[in-house]
């Protein structure tokens, strides 16, 4: 598969800044989105570009796929033709048209779902659906899709997987964020599937030996005739959609709605999990537990040449006042809301 000539132009990399687009959040105060020369907010509102714009369909399925490329999950991305190397998520969608009748014109009803999980009949794929809560589900013009579309950036944030979009690297940091990439894309990324619970047996045949990667409990989930979920540990039902996972092992499933990260409680989004001590995770908290993030920038740190203060960690050059940009390190400050303030800068907010 391969994309066709109309989005060839854009590359990978390329994320529009969204200039000028209004807050969400300010509702009017604030005068439109001015991007930050290093921090991943608004240099007007403070707020993050997620308040006021969000990326185009082909920039979130470029980035997706690029964090999929070179893993075991590669077979859910394409080839991006005329770019070198480059990958695009295969994003399932889902169109459902029901008929209504009114008086003697029936008129039909049509429903998109921005994503579904793939290889799902379209009965299975409702049940999914309504197994989520409704604010959440993904229906296009809805809060549910505009709430996957903004997790998507929290939990998978770009700059956590391309190195291309990080500032400031240097070359013995690109190599280690490249290597810490690459070991998390063997050890820990999955995208995980949903199916009937009784279904184990039949995924692991699929799989053939990577049925060894269950520790030897696969036998024992073929013979269940009562399955749990591992977050709630309530029943799951035989006839209902659950989620599994591969790194996880096809003893444990979840319920839809309780298929969430073990730090942040929120629903994975797109099913992209990261297993680690026998939890999932989201891609930003999972990083963080391996790395420091800098609370100025949002890049993790591959620098040992960094600042602490309580419990944030700052590149060292980025450990500067929040309004001001003046560097704070052996100056007097002051935390508001996590974020430093030089002293002048307090006074002034204090004041108003």
């Amino acid at each position: 598969m391969e994309l066709s000539s109309g989005i060839q132009k854009m590359s990978v990399g390329q994320h529009p800044a969204g200039k000028g687009a209004p807050c969400k959040k300010c509702k009017g105060s604030c005068s439109g989105f001015q991007p930050h020369s290093w921090r991943k907010q608004c240099g007007s509102c403070q707020c993050p570009r997620e308040e006021h714009s969000l990326p185009s369909d082909l920039e979130e399925d470029c980035r997706i796929g690029q964090l999929l490329s070179d893993s075991h999950y590669s077979g859910l991305t394409a080839r991006m033709k005329g770019v070198e190397g480059s990958r695009v998520y295969k994003r399932n969608r889902m169109i459902i048209t029901n008929p209504i009748t009114s008086g003697k014109d029936p008129t039909f009803l049509t429903v998109t779902y921005e994503w579904a999980p793939p290889g799902l009949n379209q009965k299975l794929a409702m049940q999914y659906m309504e197994l989520i809560p409704k604010n959440m589900q993904p229906v296009a013009g809805t809060e549910g899709a505009h709430y996957r579309r903004v997790q998507l950036l929290r939990q998978l944030p770009p700059y956590d997987h391309n190195p291309d979009l990080c500032q400031g690297l240097s070359e013995r940091e690109r190599t280690a964020m490249e290597d810490f990439v690459k070991r998390y894309k063997e050890q820990a990324l999955g995208v995980a599937e949903v199916a009937l619970p009784c279904s184990a047996k039949q995924q692991t045949e699929k799989n053939g030996s990577k049925s060894k990667e269950t520790n030897g409990t696969a036998k024992e989930a073929f013979e269940k005739t009562e399955y749990f979920c591992e977050m709630c540990q309530q029943p799951l039902s035989r006839d209902a959609p659950a989620v599994y996972a591969e790194r996880a092992g096809f003893d444990k499933q979840w319920h839809p709605a309780c298929f969430m990260c073990c730090q942040c409680r929120e629903p994975l989004v797109n099913l992209i999990y990261f297993w680690r001590n026998n939890s999932l995770w989201c891609g930003r908290h999972y990083c963080e537990s391996e790395r420091p993030r800098c609370a100025g920038c949002d890049q993790m740190i591959f620098s040992e040449d960094y600042e602490q203060v309580d419990s944030g960690f700052w590149h060292r050059h980025h450990f500067s006042c929040t309004d001001c940009d003046q560097t704070l390190s052996g100056k007097p400050y002051v935390l508001d809301k996590a974020q430093p303030l030089c002293d002048l800068c307090s006074q002034s907010r204090g004041a108003h």
